[in-house]
């Protein structure tokens, strides 16, 4: 091919369009595609399942991670507070959090001789296996 002149700054020429003789071969018509399937990377689903239930319900998002954060937060004491609570609930026969729970809804430190409330307390929990 001649070599052409051209002024400086200027476009060179396009490539001619492919035809059926130059066409690239990767080029295949779309009903020859495969399934979608085959394309998948592996990851998981789009839509969740059924069974599956979000931290937060079926119900929607709401104010859960405000709700959560607060949760932290007021369960979130230093270090030495929170080893005299736990040996405090020990004593008493409640979980951290079950003490805890108590000083922040009702204000009281329970001890021994609150144990009417305490047996309320042990009554609300889940059947542990």
């Amino acid at each position: 091919m001649p070599k052409q002149s051209r002024s400086p700054g200027s476009i060179p020429p396009l490539p001619p369009p492919p035809t059926p003789n130059n066409a690239l071969p990767s080029a295949r018509p779309c009903a020859t595609l495969p399934l979608m399937t085959t394309l998948s990377n592996g990851g998981p689903p789009l839509d969740d399942d059924d069974t599956h239930i979000p931290p937060w319900g079926k119900n929607g998002i709401g104010r859960y991670f405000e709700w959560a954060h607060a949760k932290k937060r007021a369960f979130d004491a230093p270090f030495d507070i929170a080893r005299i609570r736990a040996q405090r609930a020990a004593l008493i026969g409640l979980t951290y959090e079950e003490y805890v729970s108590e000083i922040l809804e009702r204000g009281r430190y329970l001890n021994a001789g609150d144990t009417i409330r305490i047996a309320e307390i042990i009554a609300k929990r889940p059947v542990r296996y």
